[in-house]
């Protein structure tokens, strides 16, 4: 008897022990979409468009970034995995104006059907004609654009689930609101700037809606390309040194993902401060750029310190 009440308290035991790990593995699934799966209703390409999305979809959907938090997507290579879950998407999100070309090649030769949403369709797009760049993606960097990117999500999702259509307008219609607050503080902090300190050198040219809107002269980058996937020669480096020595800019302004080392040069050369916690590509992992908005104001607050 006391033989079997042992095996019995051991029994109990790795019964308790199957049953944690049994819970503790489902703890961390992901939660089923609305038809049950695992996949989620919507794929957005980058964080910063899986923010705005689900300020537009509230519950009704589960919205997720193909992209992870840090990444940046002129340099990025899509993994196995991101082609798995593109032929298993239902919706998926593009910022559009030739910003996601990772994505031509897997989405030419993958597989399963989806709605396709434009982000930045129907938005005024700039270009650099002289060096033949092509356009310029980072229209989200004036949230007026991003507007537009709400207005386009919403009405994409109205015709993916006709049923939320109602949640979509009324929740697009709060978050709109939310960046023309937005709009409105940001001019008032550029407003401590004096005008003449209202120059930027970034590291490369991410931020021309940006100074278009808020009044600032974009005087030169590291890299002269809308991509940050590319590399100045020593006579541009060069330049730029002169560029930034003949017009006192105050500071050089960098992606917490770029490399500094460029800048840190020519900050040796010239004595600018370098500024290298900017959020342009990507949302962070809680603070300081949980989400767009906040990624909007941590970007200007920092560049007032620096300008003011």
């Amino acid at each position: 008897m006391p033989i079997h009440l042992e095996m019995m308290n051991k029994l109990r035991v790795v019964i308790f022990v199957l049953l944690a790990w049994t819970l503790s593995s489902c703890a961390g699934q992901a939660s089923p979409n609305s038809d049950g799966s695992n996949s989620p209703d919507v794929l957005t390409t980058t964080t910063i468009l899986a923010d705005v999305t689900r300020n537009i979809a509230g519950n009704r959907l589960v919205v997720e970034a193909l992209l992870p938090i840090g990444s940046d997507p002129h340099s990025y290579q899509p993994t196995p995995q991101d082609i798995a879950r593109l032929s298993e998407s239902k919706v998926l999100i593009v910022n559009g104006a030739e910003y996601e070309h990772f994505l031509e090649a897997v989405l030419e030769n993958g597989e399963g059907e989806r709605m396709l949403i434009e982000a930045s369709a129907g938005l005024t797009l700039r270009s650099d004609s002289e060096s033949e760049q092509g356009i310029d993606p980072h229209l989200w960097l004036d949230p007026n654009n991003v507007i537009g990117y709400a207005e386009s999500i919403r009405d994409g999702l109205s015709q993916f689930d006709p049923g939320g259509a109602d949640t979509y307008q009324a929740k697009a219609s709060t978050y709109i609101e939310q960046l023309t607050e937005l709009d409105t503080w940001i001019h008032e902090q550029v407003a401590q700037i004096e005008p003449e300190r209202r120059v930027l050198v970034t590291n490369h040219e991410a931020f021309g809606y940006f100074a278009e809107r808020y009044g600032f002269k974009v005087i030169g980058t590291i890299v002269q390309s809308f991509s940050s996937d590319a590399s100045p020669s020593a006579q541009q480096m060069a330049a730029l040194i002169d560029q930034i020595s003949q017009v006192e800019a105050p500071a050089i302004f960098l992606d917490a993902s770029d490399n500094p080392s460029l800048a840190q040069q020519i900050a040796a050369e010239t004595g600018v401060n370098v500024v290298a916690d900017l959020y342009v590509e990507s949302l962070t992992n809680g603070a300081p750029a949980a989400t767009y908005v906040d990624m909007m104001k941590h970007n200007v607050t920092r560049i007032v310190q620096a300008l003011r």
